[in-house]
């Protein structure tokens, strides 16, 4: 448009100028033909091709947002500790325990305290206790051996209070003391025990891995070599030997079944245990006398085949074994998979015999002893202690059960047991 107006504006330019300059030319020529003058119009300037516009640059490829990071993963928190049930927090109970084994420089404890209602309410371990560890028991098994002979006599086959002449006479011959096996398993035939000569001789089968228990007991029983040393039944304690012996044969005896069946029978099925619960006869097989025979290991391979089980001392468990085996006395002998002894049976097992039948003591007149179980007369909880440190405990008034386990001698688990027996009596009856 701009180009047209400016040719427009030429044209009419030299128009007027031609107009306005004519009688100035006529003047100057005497040429009246003169010819017209012309007007060159000028051609038109091109229109200017328009200026390409510029190519948009190309906008630029956005960059790849970064892949975020992966956000860590939180770490897990920890598991809260289970709060104590009320009136049942142990922590002192462990933590006297933790501090006994490392300043005795023991190898470890197990300790389970049991509850009728609620079972195993405390377990624990230190050291190189767990679960699965099998120790040897020494004297926490005599109440085991009370609880067969009163099983036998719940299923009929045995009369705890018979001489024993009426049970074996015909079949070991009639030269018998006149005892029964409830004098037997509570330490007051008159015969021979542990003190003040563990190692007498007529009566020495029964630490020997040779043999069966059968012919230990009719040996013993029928022996004349100690008839200078018996004294009259219930009249003295004397305390362990072959009266323990004599009783396990004599179970053997009237139940036809070996001592293993026994405890099968009555002990492992209907309570549940395994293998890891048994008796052996190991003193002299390791040579360790009233010392714990560190060449067990808690491995049963280490131990004697032995038809002759040591009935005194020969037990072996774990923890939880022997809390199955506190827990039938608090829940009148009954198990999980069936009944060991009748509550008539445990009450006399539980009963201080040495009061009641004849009336003595053990040479203290704080303490008595009934099957098994010694008796506190001060507390009234019951016991049975072993030489290798072990010791369970009932209190049948208050409703609960104890046992502790250690791997050394009868002192160091005795004051071990001093210290905690009061704190676990403060919990059990808060």
């Amino acid at each position: 448009m701009r180009s047209r107006r400016t040719l427009g504006f030429l044209v009419a330019a030299t128009l007027v100028a031609a107009a306005c300059g004519g009688s100035d030319s006529a003047d100057e020529s005497s040429d009246d033909t003169a010819a017209p003058a012309t007007t060159v119009e000028p051609e038109p300037e091109p229109e200017p091709e328009p200026e390409p516009e510029p190519e948009p640059e190309p906008e630029p490829e956005p960059e790849p947002e970064p892949e975020p990071e992966p956000e860590p993963e939180p770490e897990p928190e920890p598991e809260p500790e289970p709060e104590p049930e009320p009136g049942r927090d142990f922590t002192e109970v462990d933590a006297t325990v933790e501090a006994f084994v490392a300043d005795a420089g023991i190898n470890g404890a197990g300790l389970a305290v049991v509850h009728p209602d609620d079972g195993v309410v405390h377990e624990a371990y230190f050291g190189e206790f767990t679960p699965d560890r099998i120790s040897l028991l020494a004297s926490t098994s005599k109440q085991l051996v009370a609880g067969v002979m009163f099983a036998l006599q719940d299923q009929g086959l045995l009369d705890m209070n018979a001489p024993i002449v009426d049970i074996v006479g015909d079949a070991w011959g009639t030269d018998l003391p006149d005892i029964t096996v409830a004098q037997m398993v509570s330490n007051s035939t008159g015969m021979v025990g542990l003190l003040p000569n563990p190692a007498y001789g007529p009566y020495v089968c029964q630490f020997l891995t040779t043999g069966s228990l059968s012919t230990c007991g009719e040996t013993i029983a029928t022996t004349p070599d100690d008839d200078a040393d018996l004294v009259a039944p219930d009249t003295e304690f004397r305390y362990g030997g072959g009266q323990w012996q004599l009783a396990g044969a004599i179970a053997e005896f009237v139940s036809g079944l070996t001592w293993d069946e026994l405890l099968q029978q009555i002990y492992r099925e209907p309570c549940g245990l395994t293998e890891s619960f048994g008796f052996d006869n190991h003193v002299t097989h390791f040579d360790s006398g009233f010392d714990y025979p560190q060449g067990f290991g808690s491995d049963l391979n280490t131990l004697p085949d032995s038809a002759n089980p040591n009935m005194e001392g020969g037990g072996y468990a774990t923890v939880p074994d022997y809390a199955q085996l506190l827990l039938l006395h608090l829940r009148d002998g009954e198990c999980p998979n069936g009944t060991v002894l009748s509550p008539e049976s445990l009450a006399e097992m539980h009963s201080d015999r040495a009061a009641n039948v004849w009336g003595g003591d053990v040479g203290n007149a704080n303490i008595g002893y009934g099957y098994g179980w010694w008796h506190d007369r001060t507390t009234g909880r019951i016991n049975d202690p072993g030489a290798y440190g072990a010791v369970a405990w009932l209190d049948l008034d208050d409703g609960y059960g104890v046992y502790l386990v250690i791997e050394d001698e009868t002192g160091t688990g005795s004051a071990l047991r001093a210290e905690i027996e009061e704190m676990i009596h403060g919990v059990m009856t808060a």
